[in-house]
């Protein structure tokens, strides 16, 4: 593996990761200026190297930020945070490809964009619903849309671990899946 494909995972000062999808990964660059600038903590390495001539340093694999960063409450509200809400699924049918997302009460009736009126759909759901309401196309949405937290977020995301996730990881991430060497 080269060093441009070794990502080091970053850690808040307590230890855990900043986030987990997408997964708090800095490029092999940003971590040796963070641990030149004394940021981080090197907590594991790579079996790889960096040199210059008068230099020689192991590529960090893991590393802890020195001061804690306080994550939001809250995450902002976009797409891809929509989607990993509603685990990537249409909250009618089920469907998981072809994902839109849905005001649950139409903008065309006064529905905003917000977290508790919007939903993932699959775009023949979204098609079907059209500008009505759950109740007048007799179609309601799995689960009650909602503001999710940070945290929940997070949870959800380990439902779906990158396709890298090295060895020196495994302390730190908590899904269910084998790990590269």
């Amino acid at each position: 593996m080269s060093a441009e494909a070794s990502p080091a995972l970053v850690l808040n000062a307590d230890y855990r990761p900043l986030s987990y999808f997408p997964l708090s990964l800095w490029h092999w660059q940003e971590v040796v200026k963070a641990v030149f600038l004394d940021r981080v903590n090197v907590i594991s390495e790579y079996d790889r190297y960096i040199r210059s001539p008068s230099f020689e340093m192991r590529l960090p694999s893991v590393v802890a930020l020195k001061t804690y960063v306080k994550p939001a409450k809250y995450p902002a509200f976009t797409r891809f945070n929509l989607f990993l809400r509603d685990r990537f699924e249409c909250q009618y049918c089920g469907a998981t490809h072809d994902l839109t997302f849905d005001h649950v009460v139409p903008r065309s009736q006064g529905g905003r964009t917000t977290w508790e009126n919007v939903t993932s759909a699959c775009a023949p759901c979204n098609l079907r619903k059209g500008g009505k309401t759950p109740r007048q196309a007799g179609m309601h949405p799995r689960y009650t849309p909602h503001r999710p937290t940070v945290f929940e977020l997070n949870e959800r995301g380990r439902g779906f671990p990158p396709n890298f996730l090295h060895e020196s990881w495994r302390d730190y991430l908590y899904w269910d899946t084998e790990l590269e060497p």
